[in-house]
């Protein structure tokens, strides 16, 4: 049974992070911060698919304007994504950030990190300390140690000074773009720190590698009960992101957004071309906002079985399909007419 670990809450932008709420999932818009219209039409794409949470870049004073009003228009909670300049960091407090994400580390001297911790406790949002395996403080990346050690030591010591300044609103994240590394550096932030932890494998890779390289790590952490919210980086569009991370909640029974999609991987016995359909009803789903559990079988070894136990299934025969709506079968339909009579019943239990 999935038991998560105890943290304390941050609210950012009245989205829960820690306490008792479930893992939030994030994403990040790669457009130019400049553009408003693409920003928060990626925005709003985002949202659509589930993001709860969008960090925005702010790579220099010119965008500043810009994510002042893309913060006034977004409809989920936008966080500040600074580095170098401590000066964006204080101007986007005024801006209407919900939440600023900054890795100390390449911010300077701490009197810099000092003056974004002021801003932000006077602007009441929290900040987000990002320790990534890349950008490590020159004092952590020369240790002799392991580089979990490094990360989650980085990630304490800064979390620590926060509390010295009396500010402990934060969320800690130490990424690496290897899973090992990652893991155990969570771990050991896990197991020494209060706070709510973002998880994230960083750089992770482009749509199928990096997929599986966040479905293991993240897997391997939530299943542990470290997680109070999660990015997959991939180099993909980001509403790819979002649905993996859904996916990957989903697979955990931790926390489910739509439809649910079984589908048999083929052999020799199937009797339909299966990958096309099994494609087209996945890409259909996404527009189906009810957790029903939908099973496209191509065979009649586990076909009828997996069919019955879904909500709606299809289970094939020779240039057929039987249709099953609540373990009940339905009607038999042609190949070419499976996809529409299958999300037909899928509606019929939808509404």
């Amino acid at each position: 049974m999935y038991a998560r670990r105890t943290t304390r809450a941050v609210s950012v932008g009245g989205v829960q992070i820690g306490g008792d709420a479930p893992p939030v999932v994030q994403s990040m818009t790669n457009t130019d911060t400049r553009d408003v219209a693409a920003t928060l039409g990626q925005i709003a794409a985002l949202h659509d698919a589930g993001c709860e949470i969008v960090r925005v870049a702010i790579p220099h004073a010119d965008a500043l304007d810009p994510f002042e009003a893309i913060c006034a228009a977004s409809p989920i909670p936008v966080v500040a994504d600074i580095h170098f300049d401590h000066r964006l960091a204080i101007e986007a407090t005024r801006r209407g950030a919900a939440k600023l994400r900054i890795n100390p580390g390449n911010i300077g001297e701490m009197s810099r990190v000092d003056a974004v911790i002021d801003a932000a406790g006077a602007a009441g949002i929290p900040i987000r300390i990002g320790v990534n395996a890349g950008s490590l403080a020159r004092e952590y990346a020369d240790a002799d140690l392991p580089l979990p050690e490094k990360l989650a030591s980085s990630a304490v010591a800064f979390a620590e000074h926060f509390a010295t300044r009396g500010f402990e609103d934060i969320v800690i994240s130490a990424k690496a773009s290897s899973v090992v590394p990652s893991v155990d550096a969570y771990r050991l932030l896990a197991a020494r720190l209060p706070h709510p932890l973002h998880i994230g494998i960083t750089e992770a890779g482009t749509s199928l590698s990096g997929t599986v390289k966040s479905a293991v790590g993240l897997g391997i952490l939530l299943a542990e009960g470290i997680g109070d919210t999660l990015r997959v980086s991939l180099t993909a569009p980001p509403e790819e992101e979002v649905r993996v991370a859904w996916e990957i909640l989903a697979a955990l029974d931790i926390r489910r957004r739509g439809p649910e999609l079984i589908s048999c991987p083929t052999c020799g016995r199937c009797e339909v071309d299966l990958v096309p359909i099994a494609r087209e009803i996945e890409e259909r789903l996404r527009a189906v906002a009810a957790p029903v559990k939908v099973a496209v079988m191509g065979c009649v070894v586990n076909g009828p079985g997996e069919a019955r136990e879904a909500d709606v299934g299809v289970a094939a025969g020779k240039g057929v399909g039987l249709l099953f709506a609540r373990g009940v079968p339905v009607r038999k339909v042609p190949e070419a007419e499976i996809v529409d009579a299958l999300m037909e019943e899928v509606a019929r239990l939808s509404e």
